[in-house]
């Protein structure tokens, strides 16, 4: 699967708010939006008024972007949400959140979604007691996810340990960071994901157009 490469940094201004996608970085000082709160480009800090299209548009791709998934993979999502009997928005957000890649780092294990993402794709994290390299694995009620002996060196991911207190912890999940593991106790709870600010009725509307 293909993935974004290029500096997250424009990233966030280009969404006018934090995205977190640098892990701690986005916490200090030195987070591009403190520095530069305004879209990148010659004219990003004019004035610019949004049409309905472009508003809808806009949280599309902040959404897209904080999980890290690309344009047809993040349609796939809503397609599916769209065939289940839930409330489409808050269905396509459960979907994102139970990643694996998400997951691991809603434990704390990755500072951040790519960090993470790299854990799961070399190898380094268990679910259920087997390797699991697919980051877009979606987790259920029950499994029991855990890092390999050798991950828990790993100087990023002691790290990320080590901060994991300024994030914010998802209720729905217990983890017991000592022991670098963790268990998914049910469904991803809506209050949960307000960090950044996520509006899904207008993903639902863009698509919907």
């Amino acid at each position: 699967m293909a993935r974004y490469i290029g500096p997250v940094c424009k990233l966030c201004r280009r969404e006018g708010m934090k995205l977190y996608l640098k892990g701690e970085r986005c916490y200090s000082e030195k987070c591009a939006y403190t520095r530069r709160p305004y879209p990148p480009g010659q004219h990003g800090q004019g004035r610019i008024k949004l049409s309905e299209y472009a508003v809808r548009l806009r949280e599309k791709q902040k959404v897209r972007r904080i999980y890290g998934v690309l344009e047809r993979q993040f349609s796939g999502y809503f397609q599916e949400a769209n065939r289940r009997k839930g409330r489409t928005g808050e269905e396509m957000l459960g979907l994102l959140e139970r990643r694996l890649d998400n997951v691991v780092h809603r434990m704390g294990f990755g500072s951040s979604r790519a960090e993470a993402r790299q854990l799961v794709r070399h190898g380094h994290v268990h679910v259920n007691g087997k390797r699991l390299d697919i980051p877009s694995y979606v987790v259920r009620a029950g499994d029991r996810v855990e890092l390999t002996e050798g991950a828990r060196k790993f100087k990023s991911v002691l790290a990320s340990v080590g901060g994991a207190d300024k994030r914010p912890v998802a209720s729905w999940i217990d983890v017991d960071r000592g022991a670098f593991t963790g268990s998914i106790k049910g469904a991803p709870i809506r209050e949960d994901l307000n960090e950044p600010e996520i509006r899904e009725q207008l993903v639902v509307e863009y698509y919907s157009r």
